[in-house]
Order: C-alpha cells, then sequence, then structure tokens
C-alpha cells in the first residue's frame, strides 16, 4: 500500500468509527428522552379488556338460573326493540316522512317521485314483492338509478320497509 492508500484508509477509518460513536450517543439520547416522557394511560383500556374478555354466554341451573335467563331475555327484547327505527312504527307514512322523502322527494340518485304514475308505472308491473326486495337489500338499476339498503337506515326492520313500499306504491295509483 502507498501511504497516500494508508492516509485514506487511516482518515476513512476514523470517519467510519466517529460516525459509529455518533450514531451510539443519538440512540442513547432518544432512549433517554423516551423513557422520561410520562407514558399515555388510556382511562377506558380497562373497560375495554373486560368487554373483550367477557363470556358470550352464561349457564343457568334451576329455578334461579330460569328467573336470570327470563330477566336476560327480556332486556336483551328491550334492547333489540331500542334499536329499531322511529321507536318501532310500522306505519307507512311514518317511515316515508322520516327517510324516504329525501329521495323519493326530489328524484335523488334516479329515485322515482312521489306519486309520479308514469315514473312508478312501470316498476309497479314488476310486482310489489320484487319493490320490496329491492328496497330490502337495494337496487342499482340499469339507467344509473340507485336504492340503498332499507333506504341507507340498517335499524328498519323488513316490515317496516314492506309497509313504507305499500305506503308509497299507494301513492301513485
Amino acid at each position: 500500500m502507498t501511504k497516500s492508500d494508508q492516509s485514506f484508509m487511516r482518515s476513512f477509518s476514523l470517519l467510519i468509527a466517529g460516525l459509529g460513536v455518533l450514531t451510539m450517543l443519538l440512540i442513547g439520547g432518544a432512549w433517554m428522552i423516551y423513557d422520561a416522557e410520562p407514558k399515555e394511560v388510556n382511562p377506558d383500556a380497562a373497560k375495554k379488556v373486560a368487554e373483550r374478555i367477557a363470556p358470550a354466554g352464561a349457564v343457568y341451573a334451576g329455578d334461579t338460573g330460569r328467573a336470570a335467563m327470563q330477566a336476560a331475555a327480556e332486556a336483551a327484547a328491550k334492547a333489540a326493540a331500542s334499536q329499531v327505527a322511529y321507536g318501532g312504527s310500522t306505519d307507512g307514512k311514518t317511515i316515508y316522512d322520516n327517510l324516504c322523502h329525501s329521495c323519493h322527494t326530489a328524484g335523488v340518485a334516479g329515485a322515482p317521485k312521489l306519486g309520479d304514475k308514469g315514473a312508478w308505472g312501470s316498476r309497479i308491473a314488476q310486482g310489489l314483492d320484487t319493490l320490496v326486495k329491492h328496497a330490502i337489500e337495494g337496487y342499482h338499476g340499469p339507467d344509473g338509478n340507485f336504492m340503498p339498503a332499507k333506504g341507507g337506515n340498517p335499524a328498519l326492520t323488513d316490515e317496516q320497509v314492506k309497509n313504507a313500499v305499500h305506503w308509497i306504491v299507494d301513492q301513485a295509483k
């Protein structure tokens, strides 16, 4: 090796060693800063863990078990009833006034307007069962019109949707 090569190797080695020491100092400093910062504590963490690991069911035995099971069933029925849209009303006009009018009054996304006999005629000809099916499951028409499933409100029951469809169809006859 020539003298200039040895000089280069010595300088390069010192540079690499210096960069290694600088890296270790930066890692150590970052570690100290991380340890000094207070850890973020979620006050709901324990509750979320308890919900996640809660049992999926329960075992009921004897008369006390039967009473507990009936109480649980009643509580579940009340909870389910509170999840049904519009207080469980099955009145088609009420459901239309609360949800359907937003599209069927202005004709949004190709929705036939309420009472428009021309627009509803071909749809009614397909049969009420088809209209109810499209209202419950959703529909993408060939002309680009769009009906979201249950009018975009999954809390509606099939019976509520059916009654709303019947009411809308009655307005177009």
